[in-house]
C-alpha cells in the first residue's frame, strides 16, 4: 500500500470508529429512573422490566449503590446524577469530586461491570425559581467532576455533562433563530458551554411541551403534540408544527451564534404526565409519547438538526414522594404506575415491541382497603382534621378537578384519602383508625377510571432518593383547603 492510500486508510478507519461511538452512545431510546417512592420495587426487578421494553439507556439522579448493583452486567449504558444540594461541596472542594467518582463510578465500572457513560453534575440548576442559589457552584463542580473522571481514567469512557432546564434560552420574538442563552447567564452560560466543548461532551437538556401548556392557559393545545396540523410557527420560511422541535431548535440557533454549532446534544428529560392536572391524563400522555417515539423511531429530527435524538423519556415510574410544589401532576410522569403496570398502550419501536411490558413477580399487600364507615358523618367534627391528617403524610394528588379521581362523591374523596394514608403504612390496622370515620374492607372501592391502590410489599431497605430538580415534600396546604372545601361543598 502506498504512503497516500495508507494515509486515506487510516483516516477512513478514524471516522468509521468515531461513527461507531456516534452510534453507540446516540442508538436506543432511554428513560429516566427517579426512586422518589416509599415502595420502590426491588432494583433487579425494575432492571428487568428496562430489558423486556428494549431500554438501553437508563439516567439518574443521584447514584445509589443498590441500583447500581443490579445494572451490573445488564447491557444497559447508564447516567448517573449528582443532587443540586452537593455543588457546594464538590465545587470548593476536588477532593470530594474524586472520592464520589471513586465511590461512585470507579468501583461500579470495575466490580459491578456497570456500563456508565455520563455524569450528570446538578439537574436544571439554573431555573429561575431558585434565585440563583446555584449559579457559583456549578461550573466548578462541573471542572472538579471532571478532573477526577480524568484523574481515575476514565475520561474516554465517561462524559461529564449538567442537564439544563429549557429555561436557559430566549428568544425577543419566540422564534427559534432569534434565540440565545438567557441574558442574566449568558457569560456563565458560554463558559460551560466551552468546558463541555473541551471535553467532547454533550449539551444536556429537559424539554417539557406539558409545562408549557399548564403555565399558560392561551397556549395552543395541539402546538405541545406531535400530530398537530391546526397551529404552526413559521420561522422566515421553516414552518413548526410542534413545540418541542421549536425549542430544540432555538437550542441549536444559541449554540450555532456562539460558536459551537456541531455540539451534540442530549434530551434529558421528555415526557408527558398522567394526572394531577386537567390535562394530564392517560389520553394526552400516550397522544405525546407515542407521537414522539413514532418520530423517534423513524429518526426523524428537527429542521435544524435532521437525523436520530438521542433522548431519555421521563419518566419510567410514578413517585409518590415527589414534591408538589410545580403541580400534582409531579408524581405521575410514569409510563408505569408504583407498581410496574403499564398505564396505556405504547410502541417504544424497539425490537419485538408491541406494547409496554409490566414487571414481573410483583409482591402486593392484601386485598383489603381502608374507607370511610356508612355510620359517620359529613358534619363530624373530627372530618376536617382527619383528611387534612392523612393527605400531608401521603397522597392525595389524584383528587381535585380535573383529575382521575374527580368525579367521586364527598364520602369517596374521604375514602380514597384514608385509603391513601393506611396503604402508604402498610396496611396496619392503626392506620385506619380515624376517630369513628374509617372502616376495613375487602370490597374494592374503586370507581371508573379511580383506583384505590393496594400497596406493595416494602423492601427491606428504602431506596427513597432524588428525582430531578423538583424534589420530596410534603403536601402544600392549599390542596388539603381545597380537598376540604370540595367534600364540603359536595355534601
Amino acid at each position: 500500500m502506498g504512503f497516500f492510500k495508507f494515509i486515506a486508510f487510516s483516516k477512513l478507519c478514524v471516522a468509521l470508529l468515531f461513527l461507531a461511538e456516534l452510534v453507540t452512545s446516540v442508538g436506543g431510546i432511554g428513560v429516566n429512573w427517579g426512586t422518589q417512592a416509599t415502595h420502590p420495587l426491588p432494583p433487579a426487578t425494575v432492571v428487568k422490566m428496562l430489558q423486556d421494553n428494549g431500554f438501553q439507556k437508563v439516567k439518574f439522579f443521584d447514584a445509589n449503590s443498590s441500583v447500581l448493583s443490579a445494572l451490573g452486567k445488564s447491557g444497559l449504558q447508564v447516567m448517573l446524577g449528582i443532587p443540586n444540594d452537593m455543588l457546594s461541596s464538590l465545587a470548593s472542594n476536588v477532593e470530594a469530586a474524586e472520592s464520589w467518582i471513586a465511590q461512585n463510578l470507579s468501583s461500579h465500572i470495575s466490580s459491578n461491570g456497570v456500563d456508565v457513560r455520563y455524569v450528570a453534575v446538578g439537574n436544571e440548576p439554573f431555573l429561575s425559581t431558585y434565585n440563583g442559589t446555584y449559579l457559583t457552584t456549578t461550573l466548578p463542580a462541573l471542572q472538579n467532576v471532571q478532573a477526577a473522571v480524568v484523574k481515575a481514567g476514565l475520561s474516554a469512557q465517561v462524559k461529564v455533562t449538567i442537564p439544563l432546564n429549557a429555561d436557559v434560552l430566549e428568544s425577543s420574538t419566540n422564534l427559534p433563530s432569534d434565540g440565545d442563552f438567557r441574558s442574566d447567564i449568558h457569560d456563565l452560560m458560554l463558559e460551560i458551554v466551552k468546558s463541555l466543548s473541551d471535553n467532547g461532551a454533550p449539551f444536556t437538556i429537559n424539554f417539557y411541551p406539558f409545562i408549557s401548556l399548564y403555565n399558560d392557559p392561551s397556549f395552543p393545545v395541539d402546538f405541545a403534540f406531535f400530530d398537530n396540523s391546526s397551529s404552526t410557527l413559521n420561522d422566515k420560511g421553516t414552518v413548526y408544527t410542534n413545540v418541542f422541535d421549536a425549542n430544540y431548535d432555538m437550542l441549536v440557533w444559541a449554540l450555532q451564534k456562539n460558536g459551537y454549532g456541531n455540539m451534540s446534544i442530549i434530551v434529558g428529560e421528555i415526557g408527558w404526565p398522567t394526572d394531577g392536572d386537567r390535562n394530564a391524563n392517560a389520553e394526552n400522555a400516550q397522544r405525546f409519547n407515542q407521537g414522539f417515539m413514532t418520530r423517534y423511531s423513524a429518526g426523524k429530527g428537527t429542521p435544524m438538526r435532521p437525523g436520530q435524538l438521542d433522548v431519555y423519556l421521563f419518566s419510567l415510574i410514578d413517585e409518590d414522594a415527589k414534591s408538589i410544589q410545580p403541580g400534582n401532576f409531579e408524581r405521575h410522569w410514569g409510563l408505569f404506575y408504583y407498581d410496574g403496570k403499564p398505564k396505556y398502550e405504547l410502541n417504544l419501536g424497539t425490537s419485538g415491541s408491541n406494547g409496554l411490558v409490566a414487571a414481573k413477580g410483583v409482591a402486593y399487600l392484601a386485598k383489603k382497603w381502608c374507607v370511610m364507615s356508612q355510620s359517620a358523618s359529613l358534619q363530624d367534627s373530627q372530618l376536617g382534621p382527619s383528611v387534612s391528617y392523612a393527605c400531608s403524610h401521603a397522597d392525595c394528588t389524584s383528587l381535585g378537578y380535573g383529575t382521575s379521581c374527580s368525579s367521586l362523591s364527598a364520602q369517596g374523596n374521604i375514602s380514597y384519602a384514608f385509603n391513601s394514608y393506611y396503604q402508604q403504612y402498610n396496611q396496619l390496622d392503626s392506620a385506619c383508625q380515624f376517630p369513628n370515620l374509617s372502616v376495613i374492607t375487602d370490597s374494592d372501592p374503586s370507581s371508573g377510571g379511580c383506583r384505590f391502590i393496594i400497596m406493595i410489599q416494602a423492601q427491606s431497605s428504602s431506596l427513597v432518593g432524588s428525582s430531578g430538580s423538583r424534589g420530596r415534600g410534603t403536601v402544600p396546604a392549599v390542596l388539603v383547603s381545597l380537598l376540604l372545601y370540595m367534600i364540603l361543598w359536595m355534601s
